[in-house]
């Protein structure tokens, strides 16, 4: 992985919004990655990129990333 790829792009994600609730984050926005694996069509749930993070997909489109703030 070089620099360029190794968070997936969430810095090119099409206008994230980021709300924190006291000592956590939750950031909402558009899903832009292709997903090599069949997606269920209302809500999925993985870990994330980095250690501490879930992520959320809602109806195939919605990204929610759920972490500790720092």
């Amino acid at each position: 992985m070089t620099t360029l790829n190794s968070s997936f792009g969430v810095e090119y994600a099409p206008t994230p919004f980021l709300a924190r609730f006291g000592r956590r984050e939750i950031l909402i926005t558009r899903d832009f990655r292709k997903r090599f694996y069949p997606v269920n069509p209302i809500i999925e749930c993985d870990t994330g990129v980095e250690p501490g993070h879930v992520e959320v997909l809602l109806f195939r489109r919605w990204l929610l990333i759920l972490s500790k703030a720092h």
